[in-house]
């Protein structure tokens, strides 16, 4: 797979602010292998993350996802952490540079509040929990309006719950595995299904690309 010819499939429309989540998920749906999400992926699928990350502004993640990074590449976009508790390794890789948001609330541990200061750019969002909606618009206030969320599942739940998942694409990974692992969303019914369009299917050996968006 040529990897810069597959992102040709991938631009970010005019309209922004514009939130793409991508994501990998086996034939019955799971996101993860006895909780290894690179489990059910391979290099493709590696390759298609990083030039997807490439594209965007800001790159938007729940800590669960975090915490499976030792570091954060320095040719990728700032990384928007996710975090109520703030239960993450502030001396790691991943806040080296001083490029990364914390999205927290008000509610936040203070001690672990005044870590996350010291050593990233915190936003506010929300009192008792960190209210992805209003996150996401300051984002966009700031200029960071080609928008990559890479979950996880009760993150990504949250963003469709708010309005905010403008795109899927998804890896279909050519296992079955059964078991209760998440599926690429993990949340409440949302109010109303939200409806996408196939913009593209691209097959990569027994691997599918698949490219959704609203319309």
């Amino acid at each position: 797979m040529d990897i810069d010819e597959l992102l040709k499939r991938y631009p970010y429309p005019d309209r922004t602010p514009w939130l793409r989540a991508n994501m990998i998920a086996t034939l019955d749906g799971a996101i993860q292998y006895k909780g290894d999400t690179g489990a059910i992926g391979y290099p493709g699928d590696h390759a298609l993350m990083a030039g997807l990350r490439s594209l965007a502004d800001v790159v938007v993640m729940g800590a669960g996802t975090v915490r499976e990074y030792d570091a954060w590449p320095d040719d990728a976009p700032p990384l928007a952490v996710v975090s109520r508790s703030l239960d993450l390794d502030f001396d790691g890789g991943v806040f080296e540079g001083g490029r990364t948001i914390v999205v927290t609330c008000g509610s936040a541990p203070a001690d672990r509040l005044e870590r996350a200061r010291e050593r990233a750019d915190v936003l506010l969002a929300g009192e008792t929990f960190a209210d992805i909606g209003p996150a996401l618009d300051e984002l966009a206030a700031r200029g960071l309006g080609r928008m990559l969320c890479e979950g996880g599942p009760r993150l990504l739940a949250q963003v469709a719950a708010a309005g905010w998942l403008h795109e899927l694409c998804l890896t279909l990974s050519p296992m079955v595995i059964a078991g209760d692992a998440f599926r690429v969303l993990n949340g409440p019914d949302l109010d109303e299904p939200l409806r996408l369009r196939l913009l593209h299917a691209v097959p990569d050996g027994d691997y599918l690309f698949t490219r959704y968006a609203v319309e």
